[in-house]
């Protein structure tokens, strides 16, 4: 009944606003149309529909204000009006009651707030889809006194985004049976990899935890500041970082006027991200402007500062090994190879022809090599590439959904500080690097380091099992079996003798192979 409930109040909310034609204009359903002109016989539309539709998304909840985030990054698939008002999803959604603010900190911890700040900001000073942020002063357990950012949940959002998550999961079922691409887009699966996103952003802990962990990753990079982290000020409800001191990074005049290299700092934002994605696998999966600023202080002057980490994206070692050759060979125009990769993974059926879905790939990316990024719509390279997987029953990854959205956001951020950007180029070194560390000995180095440990307790033990083992046999058939394990001694012998020489062997042909790559593949 619920469920039945809010698709109403959705419908209610789409007439209302005037967003039908937009909604319906990808149906082709005549009596649907004269449907729809009845119902909303006598309405008067008076505001933009820029304003209309930023409203309505604001209304409807946590979930369309995300999409209206996302789709705000997207200047180039949109109109400047529609564009210009989505923006204000980034970080001026309506505020709640600072009222209702004090009491959930003062329930969190079972405290008054004077006992747990020195002093705290009673007025916002930003409010979000799913939390809103105060300015405070706290004494950390050193005695210090620490400027710090407050994060708090929006109060009744579980409920909200349940509903709205049931209705999602019941029009999947209804797209995965009616229609005719329905599994191999796996909507089902997509809305539950949703979920699971949207359901750890309503715990701060865990975006706690997700902060440190990226805090701790590039420690090292020098390209991008993330904010400290106070565990004894932190509760799933309630979040207190480090206070960062930036610009945003939509106010691209500003930075300009201070003197920061905007081109380095788009070059630098690819960086950061193919580090995430292919170095860690563990990645900010929530870049729009909102939570991005830039450091104007002395010491860091130049650095991102990333905020908010309810949402990351994480990835495997096949995934991020698949998706780096997929890259090579895309950067290197080699499209058979793109072919060969998707119906290796499994993401084709096996029957496909490789000239085929080659041919079909190189008409899709071909057109946009060596243009800068103001001439390259992403957004119409996936749409085109959505066609052609369409035509080849490609299979939607729901692991990758976060990957590609964290991308489009990227894309967006790149137009934004220079159009002149070439995507491609500045990922390549990156890849090609990370691609040589794969190929060569590091790699088999590394993973020998990781498993000495399990190797070095099973060793001490085989003499031991051996002796239990033969022990309980009969001494005709101990004999027996005793022969058997010299003769098959023997075997290892001359069998670790030929790993040995072809260990040799592989590692002069790594280091050869890498001197040849280094040369010639890229």
């Amino acid at each position: 009944m619920s469920r039945l409930v809010r698709g109403f109040t959705i419908l209610r909310v789409v007439l209302r606003h005037g967003l039908d034609e937009v909604v319906l204009s990808g149906f082709n359903r005549p009596w649907l149309h004269s449907f729809t002109r009845v119902l909303t016989f006598g309405r008067r539309l008076d505001a933009p529909r820029g304003v209309r539709l930023r409203q309505a998304l604001e209304s409807l909840g946590p979930i369309f204000v995300k999409f209206g985030q996302v789709l705000s990054t997207r200047r180039d698939l949109m109109p400047p009006d529609i564009a210009d008002e989505l923006a204000l999803l980034q970080d001026r959604v309506p505020p709640f009651d600072p009222a209702i603010s004090v009491a959930t900190i003062e329930r969190a911890f079972r405290r008054s707030l004077d006992e747990v700040f020195v002093s705290f900001e009673r007025e916002p000073v930003a409010s979000a889809s799913i939390a809103q942020v105060h300015f405070a002063v706290i004494r950390d357990r050193y005695g210090n006194l620490r400027d710090v950012a407050v994060k708090v949940l929006r109060p009744g959002m579980l409920p909200v985004i349940r509903k709205d998550m049931a209705l999602m999961r019941v029009m999947a079922g209804w797209v995965e049976r009616l229609s005719a691409d329905g599994k191999r887009l796996k909507p089902r699966q997509v809305v539950a990899e949703f979920d699971t996103y949207l359901n750890d952003e309503l715990d701060l802990i865990r975006e706690a935890s997700n902060a440190a962990q990226l805090r701790r990753n590039m420690a090292g990079l020098d390209l991008v500041l993330i904010p400290e982290i106070f565990w004894d000020f932190c509760h799933p409800d309630v979040l207190v970082m480090e206070r960062m001191n930036g610009v945003p990074i939509s106010q691209v005049g500003r930075l300009q006027e201070a003197g920061v290299d905007i081109k380095k700092l788009a070059r630098d934002g690819v960086t950061i991200f193919f580090t995430q994605v292919f170095r860690d696998g563990f990645f900010h999966a929530d870049m729009h402007p909102g939570n991005i600023q830039v450091s104007l202080q002395p010491e860091t002057f130049g650095r991102y500062i990333s905020l908010d980490f309810g949402i990351v994206g994480t990835l495997t070692e096949y995934d991020k090994e698949y998706l780096a050759q997929n890259f090579t060979a895309f950067f290197r125009r080699d499209y058979k190879r793109v072919a060969e990769l998707h119906i290796e993974s499994g993401w084709v059926p096996p029957t496909t022809r490789v000239n085929e879905l080659e041919a079909a790939i190189r008409a899709v990316c071909e057109p946009y090599f060596d243009r800068p990024l103001k001439e390259i719509s992403l957004g119409m390279v996936l749409l085109r590439l959505f066609q052609t997987s369409r035509r080849f029953q490609v299979e939607i990854q729901p692991q990758l959904v976060l990957l590609q959205k964290t991308l489009l956001n990227i894309e967006g951020l790149g137009r934004q500080l220079d159009p002149e950007l070439d995507l491609w180029s500045t990922a390549k070194p990156f890849l090609e690097k990370w691609m040589l560390e794969q190929l060569g000995p590091q790699r088999l180095w590394r993973e020998l380091r990781l498993e000495a440990p399990r190797y070095a307790k099973i060793l001490p033990e085989l003499p031991r099992l051996l002796h239990q083992y033969l022990g309980k046999r009969p001494d005709k058939a101990r004999e027996q079996q005793l022969l058997a394990l010299l003769a098959e001694q023997r075997r290892t012998n001359r069998l670790l003798q030929g790993l040995v020489y072809g260990g040799l062997g592989f590692v002069l042909g790594l280091l050869a192979m890498q001197f040849v790559v280094r040369v010639q593949l890229f």
